[in-house]
């Protein structure tokens, strides 16, 4: 009896375990995900590629999405993505407070090129000093050749699409 009553705790202990592992939710609004939330009184700034709905990405933005290293024997998807996010820090870091877009990464063939909007505040001798100076840094610690493709604009409002 007592050997009975043992299995029947020990199954008891089993599924209380098993209760507390097992999470259900609510069946998911795919219309809200990937949008920004509006304000009320629509004072949050969204710049184009910020506006973009998720189902119009591969029509509107996938120009922004060019990685040519996959095509052909891809086997770095993950340096790639390191040298990406190295990419990026390095960017921020370097051009601080100075972009007013998304940073854009293409790669093409061995050639890394790297696109954004910044705002017009540099002295232009500074600002060719820093495309020079990131271009060479990021060439020799990437191994391949960088190119910076900047535009510039007068304040961060002129990039602004649309408010939400």
């Amino acid at each position: 009896m007592a050997l009975i009553v043992q299995n029947v705790a020990r199954s008891l202990q089993i599924q209380s375990c098993l209760q507390k592992l097992i999470h259900t939710s609510a069946s998911l609004n795919k219309t809200t995900s990937g949008k920004y939330k509006s304000t009320r009184n629509r004072t949050k700034p969204l710049t184009y590629e910020m506006a973009m709905k998720p189902w119009d990405i591969a029509a509107r933005k996938s120009w922004n999405a060019w990685n040519t290293s996959n095509v052909l024997d891809g086997n770095r998807p993950a340096e790639t993505a390191a040298e990406d996010e190295f990419i990026r820090r390095f960017m921020c870091g370097t051009w601080h407070n100075i972009f007013v877009s998304e940073l854009i990464i293409k790669r093409q063939h061995n050639i890394i090129r790297i696109a954004g909007i910044i705002q017009r505040n540099l002295a232009p001798r500074k600002m060719y000093f820093l495309i020079g100076y990131t271009q060479e840094l990021l060439s020799y610690w990437l191994q391949c050749p960088v190119k910076l493709e900047l535009q510039s604009v007068e304040s961060k409002e002129d990039v602004v699409f649309r408010y939400v």
